[in-house]
């Protein structure tokens, strides 16, 4: 972050920030907040499919372990062995 502060804790660093909200509430600083506008505009398409339920199990086994989700992991897989398959092609 550098020198910057940030206007409502004062503090420099994303973990003294992250200390600072830890204690306080936005409540307590209402007064100081301001209206935003912004627009969102999501283009990420989800599709489905299914997974044998011991498939699903071992997989949610192996992310929790690993610190991820399941969708993480089973993104990572995939653009893996997309990979592979497009080197070997």
């Amino acid at each position: 972050m550098g020198k910057n502060k940030t206007s409502v804790s004062k503090k420099s660093s994303y973990q003294e920030i992250g200390e600072f909200w830890d204690t306080h509430d936005l409540s307590e600083f209402w007064e100081q907040t301001r209206a935003a506008r912004f627009e969102v505009d999501i283009q990420t398409q989800r599709i489905y499919y299914p997974v044998d339920c011991k498939l699903s199990e071992r997989i949610l086994e192996l992310a929790k372990k690993r610190g991820v989700s399941a969708e993480t992991l089973i993104n990572l897989w995939l653009s893996e062995k997309l990979k592979q398959e497009k080197q070997i092609a």
